[in-house]
């Protein structure tokens, strides 16, 4: 077993041991992918003010989300085919997720269904929901996610289109995975991961399986996507949202100021500043760049979260230094799924939390909550 020092050991691990397809489906944006670099080269461009000689013993990455205790303000984001990174991949992470005391969120593309994620975990997990056209489907993946006690519905609004994204064409992403000699070489050079896969409950959308005509083909997940996402996605649908589901609910996909005032007039308990992890509109301004305006746009009406780029504990204080009250991890969690499985999570998760506490105490922190702009420095 190698040493794992950080978030990048765990990629590495991935990329070894995982299909081609599957891993650039996590690793990769979407076009150019100068969207999905910028949100990580913007992250490293914030330089910690290093303090000294100040008490910093007794510290605490201890926080809130989203009115939910956590060990630290950090959620899995929602991933979709992580079942297919490891098998029964989406139960294992919302056991590792609160086991270690933070919210996992099941995305609606995932593998595993909500009700399979439900038997395996002893407290609320949250769901994200996309809008299909059938507004018949996601009221009942609503009425699911509300059987299944969620905590907090997560309501993405920035995938009505697909951007392209050029490695999951070149690699015919399907699901179930589609055999092609490309893909048929590489899974032979990969034979563990080809049998974890198959003992798996399921090989296809457990959320969508015998619901949606086409949804468990062997079509592209860019075709299928490109025919059941919904283009014509308003304010008003985040209002029948809100009401069918009646509990906490957060937008997720806000990156521009104007949406940000709008999302907090909808009454939204929380946003999450994100730009699909670079994997939707390439060109567009990093999910850090966007945070701050965003933040004094909205004040205390909502409370913000930080989606994009985070690959460390440093990365999660840069983004609570700038307002975020939370963040999010997606790439991090899907690379320690695809290198260990449940461990591999949990042990992405101790690397972060580690390196946000000593973080927090070169910078003169004892307590997460604290994390201002004087910890950055200015020029």
């Amino acid at each position: 077993m190698p040493v794992i020092t950080n978030i990048e050991d765990l990629r590495q691990m991935a990329k070894k041991r995982v299909a081609r397809a599957i891993f650039e489906y996590v690793d990769r944006g979407s076009y150019d992918e100068v969207t999905l670099h910028a949100n990580k080269d913007d992250l490293d461009a914030l330089k910690f003010r290093q303090r000294v000689a100040i008490n910093v013993d007794q510290r605490s990455t201890r926080s809130t989300m989203v009115g939910q205790d956590v060990t630290m303000p950090v959620a899995i984001a929602p991933v979709g085919l992580s079942g297919l990174n490891w098998a029964d991949g989406e139960m294992l992470g919302a056991r590792a997720a609160e086991k270690f005391g933070i919210p996992f969120t099941l995305s609606t593309m995932s593998i595993c269904s909500i009700e399979d994620v439900a038997s395996a975990v002893t407290k609320p997990f949250w769901f994200q929901l996309y809008v299909m056209r059938d507004r018949g489907f996601a009221a009942s993946l609503i009425e699911r996610a509300k059987a299944a006690k969620c905590s907090a519905l997560v309501l993405t609004l920035d995938l009505q289109i697909q951007g392209q994204r050029h490695r999951d064409l070149k690699n015919g992403l399907a699901v179930p995975p589609r055999l092609t000699l490309g893909s048929f070489l590489d899974v032979l050079g990969k034979p563990s991961w080809a049998l974890n896969v198959l003992s798996g409950r399921r090989k296809s959308f457990g959320n969508l399986e015998g619901q949606i005509k086409g949804a468990d083909s062997l079509t592209t997940l860019s075709q299928w996507i490109a025919g059941q996402f919904d283009p014509t996605l308003s304010w008003d649908d985040v209002a029948w949202v809100k009401e069918r589901w009646g509990g906490k609910l957060i937008l997720k996909g806000i990156l521009d100021v104007e949406d940000a005032k709008l999302a907090a007039a909808s009454g939204a308990d929380a946003i999450v500043v994100s730009n699909h992890g670079g994997r939707q509109l390439d060109g567009t301004v990093s999910s850090i760049r966007a945070l701050p305006e965003i933040v004094q746009a909205v004040g205390d009406r909502t409370e913000v979260i930080f989606d994009g780029g985070i690959q460390s504990g440093q990365d999660v204080l840069r983004a609570l230094a700038l307002g975020a009250k939370g963040t999010m991890i997606g790439k991090a969690f899907a690379w320690g799924l695809g290198a260990m499985g449940e461990e591999g999570v949990t042990t992405a998760l101790e690397i972060i939390r580690k390196e946000l506490d000593v973080t927090m105490a070169l910078c003169g922190l004892k307590d997460v909550k604290e994390a201002s702009p004087a910890i950055l420095r200015q020029s």
